[in-house]
């Protein structure tokens, strides 16, 4: 699926198709289908530069880089952790 960038540093809102809208936030990205990218009101933002449309095909769970972000790898606590951990009803 086609996603749209964001290339200002302010919120967008972007007319698609079936009078829908999608608001991207300051350098966000979102998805849109192939038949919203030729809707006239997208085309013009894109013409204009305000927004860059991609290929959006990168895969699901691709391989990151450790210590790129995320939680720790399991069997590791968080620095600072420790304790006790409750548990049950309360």
């Amino acid at each position: 699926m086609p996603s749209i960038t964001n290339t200002t540093r302010r919120p967008l809102v972007v007319s698609l198709p079936g009078n829908k809208k999608l608001r991207l936030g300051p350098l966000q990205t979102g998805q849109v289908t192939a038949k919203a990218l030729e809707h006239p009101p997208l085309v013009e933002q894109v013409q204009a530069g305000v927004l860059e449309v991609t290929d959006g095909s990168r895969q699901k769970g691709a391989a990151r880089a450790p210590g790129s972000g995320g939680r720790p790898p399991q069997g590791r606590s968080a620095p600072g952790g420790g304790g006790i951990q409750h548990t049950g009803d309360r």
